[in-house]
């Protein structure tokens, strides 16, 4: 038995039913949990003496409106998290669904690891998922007035207002987007004897 299987087997043995999904690919193990048993599952790969995953990495939104060039079926919005553990030198990865694809929301895990604040604040700004019990959830990245959410996959290219300096007002202002949308058809110059010996 590989490394990467034990790690498997043994993540399906402690978490047993909080993992709705589990794979090995390219020697990566990925475990999708339960939301609903997603803080508890999560402080047991800290805790637990068989896994020992003191550090978590990563945290991310992801927006799975559309994957693979289709449109995606089920849950849209997914927290995905990179945790090591320095002890038994391993790595997994663990990704968790927001149920409620218009108020997505998921646990925080900043109790169980401290790093993941200003990662579950990037994921709330970028994607508008809410970290229930997160302490202070505010946008880290965007401006305060910044409306939406721009890594979301219906986000408009061009937002949907502008800032900029008022001298009449003397002060920074909103206002409407100029930029007419418009498609840019890149021009293509073709030899036909391109890439081969002359």
């Amino acid at each position: 038995m590989t490394k990467i299987e034990r790690l498997h087997e043994t993540l399906q043995q402690v978490l047993g039913t909080a993992i709705a999904n589990s794979k090995v690919t390219l020697g990566e193990v990925t475990i999708e949990l339960h939301a609903s048993q997603y803080l508890a599952a999560m402080t047991t790969l800290r805790d637990h003496e068989l896994l020992k995953f003191q550090q978590l990495i990563d945290l991310c939104g992801v927006d799975y409106y559309s994957y693979g060039n289709a449109p995606c079926e089920g849950p849209r919005f997914a927290v995905v998290s990179h945790l090591l553990s320095v002890k038994y030198n391993w790595r997994v990865r663990v990704r968790v669904f927001a149920a409620d694809d218009d108020f997505p929301s998921i646990a925080s895990v900043v109790d169980v690891w401290s790093s993941a604040n200003w990662f579950e604040r990037e994921a709330f700004d970028l994607f508008g998922i809410i970290f229930e019990g997160h302490s202070d959830l505010r946008r880290i990245l965007t401006d305060y007035g910044f409306i939406g959410h721009p890594f979301r996959k219906d986000f408009p290219v061009s937002g949907y207002v502008e800032m900029r300096y008022d001298p009449e007002q003397r002060r920074v202002i909103y206002q409407p987007v100029t930029i007419e949308p418009r498609e840019i058809v890149p021009r293509i110059i073709r030899e036909e004897a391109y890439g081969q010996g002359r």
